[in-house]
């Protein structure tokens, strides 16, 4: 009979954020596949839980997801944790999770602490609608496509950041979204956690002043409707009303609801708007 494979999540920073059934399971698997073993064992020895630590990290991540999957066919029973969080997210494990599926092989997931929701609320920011995107590419041309396809997103944007590059990341980020307002969540959940609020160009020169220190959450303003509307203006305040019709219908309207929406654009009746299109 086949073995599980378990994913624990780990506490972020404050050790007491452990849950009683990752405990439960760390106590009751065969191995712990971890990220860094070194880390790992300074968790198990707090709690008095000894287990056999096998390393699992995105440098070994293919190789030794199939290592794993043997395991766990000869009926060993598996917990894969990382340094903090949820295995999964921004740190390995998808590929080994994956691996499990297609061999049929059984996979539970424990909740537990994640950097992403904890700052996510904290943020004061929206929380209905939020799209996670951990560490931006280190490559600007790369960085500068990712952007590119999340500057127009109303989505409350989460970012993870080291501190070495969190001055260079917000100027980044000002530079392609402006003025939004920022959260910067330092060290969740530790002794020395700060909880910053503020407009990125505010922040920005904030961090320019006070070396950057710990691991950083970031959570930005999604598009706000002001931005959206001032950007759909920006598109037609150029045009003459026969052009802002005309763009309607290029885009596949029809002649009456292209009058429709130029009117609306602008703010006019509909019958003032019909008199330019007439000739159209």
């Amino acid at each position: 009979m086949s073995g599980k494979l378990y994913i624990v999540p780990t506490p972020i920073g404050n050790l007491k954020d452990i849950t009683l059934r990752a405990l439960e399971t760390l106590q009751n698997v065969d191995i712990v596949a971890a990220e860094d073993t070194r880390q790992s064992l300074k968790l198990l020895n707090h709690f008095d839980i000894k287990k056999p630590l096998i390393s699992y990290h995105k440098f070994n991540e293919n190789t030794k997801s199939d290592d794993i999957i043997s395991k766990l066919r000869e009926g060993k029973n598996i917990a894969l944790v990382s340094d903090a969080g949820t295995p999964g997210i921004s740190d390995p494990g998808s590929v080994v999770i994956k691996k499990c599926i297609e061999e049929n092989l059984e996979v539970e997931v424990l909740t537990g602490a994640t950097a992403v929701t904890t700052a996510l609320v904290h943020s004061g920011l929206d929380t209905t609608k939020f799209l996670f995107r951990g560490f931006l590419p280190r490559e600007n041309k790369d960085r500068k496509a990712v952007i590119e396809d999340l500057k127009e997103r109303q989505e409350t944007l989460v970012f993870y950041e080291a501190p070495h590059r969190l001055v260079k990341t917000l100027e980044f980020l000002y530079e392609n979204l402006g003025n939004r307002k920022i959260s910067i969540c330092r060290e969740l959940t530790k002794m020395h956690e700060e909880i910053i609020r503020l407009p990125l160009e505010e922040v920005m020169q904030y961090y320019k002043e006070k070396n950057p220190r710990g691991e950083y959450v970031l959570v930005v303003e999604g598009k706000s409707e002001e931005e959206i509307k001032r950007d759909q203006k920006a598109q037609w305040e150029d045009l003459s009303i026969e052009e802002h019709i005309k763009k309607y219908i290029m885009e596949g309207l029809n002649k009456k609801e292209a009058i429709k929406k130029t009117a609306k654009d602008r703010k006019i009746p509909k019958s003032e708007v019909y008199k330019h299109s007439l000739e159209l």
